[in-house]
């Protein structure tokens, strides 16, 4: 069984991968042989070992993504990949950026953190479900058009592969050719995209797209891909931090320092785009190493990407389908869909399950129970507390509980070391825990 590959206690069932993803034995392995090795003599393996690898491992995540080695590099994790494009545009009176109120939490801060310093505004795009993936386009394409009759630039649109919560594919593909065709830029959160769904960078084409290796792909924390394709390189000039590779400005005062050219010379047979993100600080790095080996493990193991992909797919579906049964309530999807239609936004290895709790806000409470708990809006906070404390000290899992549409949410993650019975499990430890609530965190408010 593949639980037996990797790190998890066998007591614990990991329900809620997405978050923080984990790794194989095997790629422990590897990454304490490379942190060793850069201990054993720090200078060689920072200075000439180190750099060798990452190129090797750019080529492999690269290959992966269909994409050219040149346009990838790596970065800490997916929020600092979109902090290092915000940082970099230049941002002028009248620039919008249009988001999704779906948005990854530590994305819009970034994004707030950006319109406090600079000229540019947000525009955040609204919704709930039930809706389809028609109208979520059909929405952008409207704030598009509304903002440019108001004299303002949409110049930047933010978007999911799949966005986190609830967890739920996007339709970025379509988005990505919508920026396309208006003259926006795009900047793609993949956070959750690389070693999770099948990635065509060439084919899609975004101006810009960054991902988190250490959630699906099954490398160490912390390791995520940049992708900025050439057109947009010259855009680029510094990391986040600013660092050994930092690329001045023609008519920069720093032009006059040899020092920061010569530095910037050190690597001739690389672009300056490349060279910027080859040694940011002094870090431990070693994840980046080792991607070549997950995708190795992903290969010789588990049998490749194409059947991972389907297999946490289907797995996903059909655990959220016996979540939503034992329940009696329903799985996050578009509305009208009929027997044997495919859901778009179910395609990937994460589900939305409704828990039977409804919440209200205090004036529109009439006491009622009209479908199992009904819940003050001012007690959601303790009973999501209540319901994490039970799941990870009780019964040795996590599934986020979260608000969507006036009711209580739960997100089920797939993964190659899950099956059916994972599921089966939780459904009655969720449906245990919704009968509880009236002697637990309700009997206390």
């Amino acid at each position: 069984m593949f639980k037996e590959q990797f790190l998890i206690h066998p007591a614990y069932r990991n329900l809620n991968h997405g978050s923080f993803g984990t790794y194989p034995r095997a790629i422990q392995t590897v990454h304490r042989q490379l942190q060793d090795e850069a201990e054993a003599r720090p200078d060689l393996f920072i200075r000439r070992t180190h750099p060798q690898r990452l190129d090797e491992a750019r080529q492999a995540v690269a290959s992966l993504l269909n994409a050219p080695v040149g346009e990838c590099v790596f970065v800490k994790n997916a929020t600092t990949g979109i902090n290092t494009v915000l940082h970099n545009l230049d941002f002028h009176p009248g620039d919008v950026v249009i988001y999704f109120n779906t948005v990854y939490g530590a994305v819009e801060k970034s994004l707030v953190a950006q319109f406090e310093k600079s000229p540019l505004q947000g525009h955040k795009i609204t919704y709930e479900f039930p809706i389809t993936p028609d109208e979520l386009l059909h929405r952008f394409h409207s704030a598009v058009h509304d903002l440019r009759k108001q004299n303002l630039n949409p110049r930047l649109a933010v978007f999911d592969t799949i966005v986190s919560n609830p967890g739920f594919r996007f339709p970025f593909e379509r988005l990505i050719v919508a920026c396309r065709d208006l003259h926006v830029l795009s900047l793609v959160d993949g956070a959750h995209g690389i070693g999770h769904i099948q990635l065509d960078l060439t084919t899609l084409n975004p101006d810009f797209f960054t991902s988190n290796c250490h959630k699906w792909l099954f490398t160490p924390r912390s390791c995520a891909v940049l992708y900025v394709p050439v057109r947009h390189q010259h855009l680029i000039r510094t990391t986040v931090p600013t660092s050994w590779g930092f690329i001045p400005l023609p008519d920069s005062p720093a032009t006059a320092s040899s020092t920061i050219m010569r530095e910037n010379e050190k690597n001739p047979k690389k672009s300056a785009f490349e060279s910027l993100f080859e040694f940011v600080a002094t870090a431990d790095d070693t994840p980046y190493l080792c991607v070549p080996a997950a995708l190795q493990f992903r290969r010789d193991v588990c049998g490749g990407e194409e059947r991972i992909y389907e297999y946490i797919e289907t797995l996903a579906n059909e655990g959220a389908d016996i979540v939503a049964s034992v329940l009696g309530t329903e799985v996050l999807q578009e509305p009208g869909l009929k027997a044997g239609q495919r859901s778009e936004f179910r395609r990937c290895g994460m589900g939305n399950v409704r828990l039977p709790v409804r919440v209200v806000d205090p004036e529109d409470s009439d006491g009622k129970q009209a479908e199992g708990q009904v819940i003050l809006s001012s007690q959601v906070l303790a009973i999501q507390h209540w319901f994490e404390d039970q799941l990870l000290y009780r019964y040795q899992t996590f599934v986020p509980v979260f608000v969507h549409g006036g009711w209580l949410w739960v997100r089920l993650c797939a993964q190659i070391y899950l099956d059916r019975s994972d599921f089966e499990w939780v459904a009655c430890v969720l449906k245990d825990l919704c009968k509880r609530m009236s002697s637990g965190p309700l009997s206390s408010l």
